[in-house]
């Protein structure tokens, strides 16, 4: 007689679409399940771009994939019971992991998308302080990236002191050649309706606006967006990667993080095509060193340090900053906004549910950080409305970096700054309603008065640490800090 035990499949969750989470012949499985929208009021463009990400790749999959709408996950496991035993590459969320590890019939494969194995990560960190330029150097003679023998190529191992030049001040654009931008087809148009009509009926709501679709939804779009960037704007990365323009907010990024996230890239080929146009003499190092440093070095380093800090990482609050978040940051509101750095980004990020890291850092998160907002929120809010978001992503880059929660676990600083910096850096202030250099008055930036408030908030923790040193000193040398304290408690309540 026949066995009637079915053969055992694999599971892909949403953000595991390339080909190598593929096991070899076996059938599979994915469920798209509503409850994911439900949870949290995510940016209508990252809703978008997740379900038609799945829903393309259950077409390429063809009759080979079981795909399951459903409420919930479970509800959609129990749909696709006759599948029998399913195995899951490891998630990458610690809710997810702590789901299949639940399943008895769900057995957990190694983690896939990333650079380092887990088990290595750990034996790295065992009794080491976790800096990440340390975990770098490591990575890049682990992978031989970027490597002439034992040495790192060029002689150095970071460039990013050359990588720091402010924006060219007689243009509002690099005029670097475009990035990569896919066409909708029929399957977004289906996506695009779903959403309508599941916000119509009350089941979900989203924030941010939902135009075209600017970021790659297959592996096809995926590895024409890298050729892309490889070619045509890899070159022009390194020096100003910065900078800040408020007309070109893509400026020479690779606007490939949602695809390595989405699993449609695999870091490895990111790194090698980028490698491959240094040797080639079609990229300088300088730029080839500082995409290589965000793939290798930081987003493998946060993956890690997700896994590493583990599940109550999330809510250290070690600043004690517990204000909510107002209205017109969650909505993404930016014509409330006067100061034209941060209406300008939250505008970004509104239309489209991105920008570049140093607005999400020193725009974004610094403004944060400033007013004392909750880190648990922030860190909420970024996983919402950046279509790169993932559970995994922000607690290391906003607990951590962003926000200074964990009290220096992650980085040796706050990563903050008053307006002086965001004027060097950006062409923001020019036309703006507020001066960088005043502290006081009505004229007074809000990151000027912002940035030594929180000096002055937080001076007795920070006055041990040496990279604020300082700054501390010259928060003291101020004549008009109680003016300053008094400009901040002024505007406090309302959007800058």
């Amino acid at each position: 007689m026949p066995d009637p035990t079915p053969p055992e499949a694999h599971w892909l969750f949403g953000d595991q679409l390339g080909p190598h989470f593929l096991p070899r012949g076996r059938p599979l499985l994915m469920i798209e399940a509503r409850s994911v929208l439900r949870r949290r009021r995510f940016h209508r463009a990252k809703a978008h771009l997740v379900l038609s990400a799945m829903r393309h790749r259950a077409a390429e999959l063809g009759d080979r994939v079981r795909y399951v709408v459903a409420d919930t996950y479970r509800q959609g496991l129990r749909e696709a019971a006759d599948l029998g035993r399913l195995t899951v590459h490891h998630p990458t969320s610690h809710a997810a992991l702590a789901l299949v590890t639940r399943l008895d019939r769900v057995d957990v494969l190694p983690a896939r998308g990333f650079l380092v194995d887990q088990a290595e990560f750990r034996g790295w960190a065992e009794a080491r302080s976790l800096r990440q330029e340390d975990f770098y150097r490591w990575a890049r003679r682990r992978l031989d990236l970027l490597m002439d023998g034992d040495r790192p190529a060029g002689g150095r191992w970071n460039l990013d002191h050359e990588n720091r030049e402010p924006p060219p001040s007689d243009a509002a654009t690099l005029h670097a050649p475009g990035p990569y931008r896919p066409r909708e087809d029929d399957i977004d148009a289906e996506v695009r309706d779903d959403l309508d009509r599941w916000e119509r009926a009350g089941d979900v709501s989203f924030v941010g606006r939902d135009g075209p679709r600017r970021f790659p939804a297959t592996r096809r779009e995926a590895r024409a967006a890298l050729r892309r960037f490889v070619r045509h704007r890899l070159a022009g990365f390194g020096p100003r990667e910065d900078a800040m323009l408020a007309d070109d907010p893509v400026m020479s990024h690779s606007l490939l993080s949602s695809s390595l996230n989405l699993g449609l890239l695999d870091p490895a080929e990111c790194v090698a095509a980028a490698e491959a146009a240094w040797r080639a003499g079609d990229a300088p190092l300088r730029s080839v060193e500082g995409y290589v440093r965000q793939v290798a070095g930081w987003r493998e380093y946060v993956w890690h340090l997700y896994w590493h800090f583990g599940p109550d990482y999330r809510r250290e609050n070690v600043l004690g900053h517990t204000a909510p978040l107002p209205d017109w940051f969650t909505e993404l509101d930016a014509d409330a906004v006067t100061a034209r750095c941060l209406a300008t980004v939250l505008a970004q990020v509104r239309d489209v549910g991105w920008t570049h890291h140093i607005p999400r850092l020193l725009v974004l998160g610094s403004h944060a950080l400033q007013r004392g907002w909750d880190p648990a929120a922030v860190t909420d809010w970024f996983h919402r409305c950046f279509v790169d978001g993932y559970d995994w992503v922000m607690p290391p880059n906003v607990v951590g970096m962003s926000q200074y929660a964990d009290g220096g676990r992650m980085t040796t600083k706050p990563y903050t700054t008053g307006g002086a910096y965001l004027n060097r850096m950006s062409d923001y202030c020019g036309p703006c309603a507020y001066r960088p250099d005043a502290r006081v008055g009505d004229d007074a930036c809000p990151y000027t008065v912002g940035y030594w408030s929180f000096l002055d908030r937080h001076r007795d923790r920070l006055a041990g640490t040496p990279r604020m040193a300082r700054a501390i000193a010259n928060l003291d040398r101020l004549g008009d800090l109680d003016a300053v304290r008094a400009e901040h408690r002024r505007r406090a309540g309302g959007p800058p």
